[in-house]
Parts: structure tokens; C-alpha cells; sequence
């Protein structure tokens, strides 16, 4: 499941993904654009910059921006980032796998290939979803409606 901090860490680098290259954004702007509490994204914030996502800049005039371009940023990698694994168990994390204490043989446990195969379907979304497709798909939506009609 998507933590808030999750949620609110994707919001922020979609809210700066519509920004101009080298444009920057306050803290209060973002939280106020996306009803986040300033404290949690203030921390979310200094994650995603410890991850590479986003670079601040300090005084007058300063603010965070993206480190990278929308389509350079996976959402995926996003997450991972501020979550953890995609994975619903640790057994079935590519990047994170923890053998189960209870498990006789990961290779045939039917739980384990169950959560792999959950775990891929999940991660083959996820990482070819950039910044950039998230930031557009309101405008997408809005011209398959008008098509629709």
C-alpha cells in the first residue's frame, strides 16, 4: 500500500515537474497546492533530495526544484525511495529480499511465487511511469472526454 508520505512525496515532484527548468517553489506553495502538512512534506522534501530527486536552493530567492527532468524520474524509484519495497513480503523484493524465518524452501514456496508474481505486475507499472506521464495525465483524461462526448 502507498504510505501518505508516499503519496504526498509523488504530489510534490509532480507540483514541481510543472514548474520551468531552473524554477524553484517554496515549501508553503507546494503544501498549500497539494492540503500537505508543511511539517511532514518539510521531512518528504529532504528525503527525496537525499535520493537525488530534487536539489533546494537557500536564500532569497530560493526554494526546491527537480534535480533531474520529469521524464528522467521513475515513479518507481520514487517510491521505493520514501516506502520501501514494492514488494507485499520481504521474500519477494527484488531489491530488498529477506528469506522468511517460517519458509523450508523459497524456491517452491507457493506464498512467495504468489507475492513475486504480485510483486512484478506492481513494479512493471511503476517503473515505466515517469514524473512527466503523471503530470500529463489530467490533460489526457480531460481530451478523452471531450472525444467521448
Amino acid at each position: 500500500m502507498l504510505t501518505k508520505k508516499g503519496k504526498y512525496g509523488l504530489k510534490a515532484l509532480i507540483y514541481l515537474s510543472r514548474l520551468a527548468p531552473g524554477e524553484v517553489a517554496l515549501i508553503n506553495s507546494i503544501a498549500e497546492a497539494d492540503e500537505t502538512p508543511k511539517k511532514f512534506l518539510e521531512a518528504i522534501l529532504i528525503d527525496l533530495k537525499k535520493a537525488g530527486f530534487v536539489h533546494s536552493k537557500k536564500g532569497k530567492g530560493g526554494g526546491y526544484l527537480l534535480a533531474r527532468t520529469p521524464e528522467e524520474i521513475y515513479v518507481g524509484q520514487v517510491i521505493r525511495a520514501l516506502d520501501g519495497p514494492l514488494a507485499p513480503i520481504a521474500c519477494a523484493s527484488s531489491n530488498f529480499f529477506q528469506k522468511c524465518d517460517d519458509c523450508v524452501d523459497d524456491k517452491t514456496c507457493a506464498v512467495r511465487l504468489t507475492m513475486l508474481n504480485v510483486r512484478n505486475a506492481i513494479s512493471d507499472v511503476l517503473d515505466r511511469q515517469t514524473l512527466a506521464d503523471l503530470r500529463d495525465l489530467p490533460r489526457q483524461q480531460r481530451k478523452l472526454r471531450r472525444v467521448a462526448r
